[in-house]
């Protein structure tokens, strides 16, 4: 089985937006939370800093742990090609706040832009599950 450990973000801002970075890799394209996999030996907190600065452009101060996600995706269902075994997911999610930056696009990362959504639409976009179960973690109640 492999493993991946990432760490993610969740940033809503005074006008109760929500910023997303939309994912496209493989075969399949949603918008995600911005954050990724950790590198060999990096703190989680630092990750998820550095992922959302990679994918958004924003220098951001983590605050509290809000929950860790775990998922097996079997071999069969695993977007990448050729992978054989099952991937055990950890997902580790932050609330986190802008400190700095702007807005800006990835480039040659595996989302191609950023952007900032009212809280009232994000139920309407196509979006990865990690969406709505870090949401559920942050206490933030999708309008319906």
């Amino acid at each position: 089985m492999d493993l991946r450990v990432a760490a993610y973000a969740v940033i809503v801002d005074e006008h109760d937006r929500l910023l997303l970075a939309h994912w496209n890799e493989g075969r399949r394209a949603a918008w995600t939370l911005p954050g990724g996999g950790l590198e060999e030996g990096e703190d989680p907190e630092r990750a998820a800093r550095r992922e959302v600065r990679e994918e958004t452009g924003y220098r951001v101060a983590i605050g509290p742990l809000l929950g860790i996600h775990s998922r097996v995706i079997p071999a069969g269902r695993r977007l990448k090609p050729g992978a054989d075994l099952p991937l055990h997911t950890l997902r580790i999610v932050y609330r986190a706040r802008i400190t700095g930056g702007r807005l800006r696009n990835e480039t040659n990362g595996s989302t191609d832009r950023a952007e900032w959504f009212p809280l009232t639409e994000v139920s309407t976009l196509q979006r990865v599950k990690l969406v709505d179960i870090a949401l559920e973690m942050a206490g933030v109640e999708l309008p319906s």
